[in-house]
């Protein structure tokens, strides 16, 4: 298994108040050393931003910034616009960008913006088609394709992306065919919860034990291995759901035994899961750096979709890994 140095990711801080602080805090979150940035695609449950919008702004406030989409659901945009948006902020952003496509999961974004909720398998179908249709337009030459869900016909995909040849993949999923459609397409494979119910629960904080996650990886790993593909050629990402940095090994035990309680699992199965990051930060260093030994995850976001309350308390976990 092949070791990669840790590169960190967070969500973007909300789009509300003047706009220069808004840029001030994207700043900031360079200056500290993260990687990436990324805004997450969902239109309920308190999310406000759009994420192409949100991150051409962050493009164009720093410098050496990643910026990910954390995911696109494919049924929200055509794929023919997705990758009009997605090439053209590779340009701006002199290839900074880095694609995050998922077939779509939270319900309530489905309702109340009155898009059928399809089946799972018609979901991923889907995205499958996208995949292989934003790879063609990707391309040189003018662009086909018929499927179940789409038809393209001629199209050149314009503008050419800086990064060829295309702006990386970051595919995420929970399940064993999102995941081998990742491992077999992506170069960043983000291991998920299943998230099939189409809502957040008891049941994917359980889907998230270190068992799970192991089984999770082989599927990504199976996928790139039945198309011909060398496993190493994709890196891992994991989403941590709950972070705390406490001053204290004691403060952190009680935290723990807190979420426990509260989501109603077993405070040892909680500790224990690789998207749950938890204790001093010397704690977390080492966290962190046993579970690269142990799944291989490289690439972590610090978040779970939204901004963190305290940036501050990530920066001593980042300052002492970020591109070791």
């Amino acid at each position: 298994m092949l070791r990669r140095p840790f590169r960190f990711a967070v969500t973007a801080p909300r789009v509300a108040g003047p706009v220069a602080r808004w840029v001030e805090s994207v700043r900031t979150i360079e200056s500290m050393g993260f990687d990436t940035v990324v805004i997450a695609d969902h239109f309920t449950d308190g999310y406000d931003t759009e994420p192409m919008v949100g991150l051409t702004a962050a493009a164009m406030a720093t410098k050496r910034l990643r910026l990910q989409t954390g995911v696109l659901g494919v049924d929200y945009r055509h794929p023919v616009l997705t990758h009009r948006m997605a090439a053209t902020l590779d340009v701006l952003s002199e290839g900074r960008f880095t694609l995050g496509l998922g077939a779509g999961w939270m319900v309530s974004d489905y309702e109340a913006a009155g898009i059928p909720y399809d089946a799972p398998a018609t979901r991923v179908d889907r995205l499958e088609e996208v995949v292989t249709i934003l790879k063609g337009l990707f391309g040189t030459a003018p662009y086909s394709f018929t499927g179940r869900h789409f038809e393209i016909r001629e199209l050149s995909g314009l503008p050419a992306p800086v990064q060829q040849p295309h702006p990386p993949f970051f595919i995420g999923g929970g399940g064993r065919r999102m995941l081998g459609l990742a491992g077999r397409e992506a170069a960043v494979v983000g291991i998920n919860a299943n998230l099939r119910a189409g809502t957040l629960g008891r049941h994917a904080v359980v889907d998230f034990s270190a068992d799970a996650v192991h089984e999770k990886i082989r599927w990504a790993r199976d996928g790139a291995a039945s198309s011909g593909r060398n496993p190493d050629d994709f890196e891992l990402s994991l989403n941590s759901w709950l972070v705390r940095v406490l001053p204290t090994a004691a403060e952190a035990e009680a935290f723990l035994e807190r979420i426990a309680g509260r989501v109603q699992v077993p405070v040892e199965l909680l500790a224990a899961s690789p998207s749950v990051l938890v204790g001093t930060s010397d704690q977390c260093v080492d966290l962190l750096v046993a579970r690269r030994e142990t799944f291989g995850v490289n690439r972590v976001q610090l978040d779970a979709g939204f901004a963190p309350d305290d940036l501050a308390m990530l920066e001593p976990v980042v300052a002492a890994l970020a591109g070791t």
